[in-house]
């Protein structure tokens, strides 16, 4: 079971194209938590758009999965859902810098800091 955390960046987009990929291949049961970005949060969007950006590409693909919505405090919401029983947690945030470090987003940030799940 894979939960997919998503909230609109560029990075999570790549991450749901990623992991698509991946439960084509490898038959995973495919969670896809959708929650506003932070800017989205402040003024109302709630995520509505991305939700339906992630059924039209759950479509295209044929994979069928569970689409959640997570309405606050995405980091803590996403660790809790995944120690209801996930495998992995996959989630988009991480950009690397010119020197190629890795700089992460702060909800990516608290997911890896804090669960349990790989």
């Amino acid at each position: 079971k894979v939960l997919l955390g998503i909230g609109g960046s560029e990075d999570s987009l790549y991450a749901l194209e990623q992991a698509v990929a991946r439960a084509m291949a490898a038959g995973d049961d495919l969670t896809v938590a959708v929650y506003p970005r932070q800017a989205d949060e402040s003024s109302g969007a709630g995520g509505g758009a991305v939700a339906d950006t992630v059924r039209s590409r759950l479509r295209e693909a044929g994979v069928d999965a569970e689409i959640r919505r997570i309405e606050r405090d995405p980091g803590s919401r996403l660790v809790a859902l995944a120690e209801t029983g996930y495998d992995r947690i996959v989630i988009g945030g991480g950009r690397r810098s010119p020197l190629g470090k890795i700089r992460l987003g702060p909800v990516a940030e608290f997911v890896i800091l804090n669960a349990n799940t790989t």
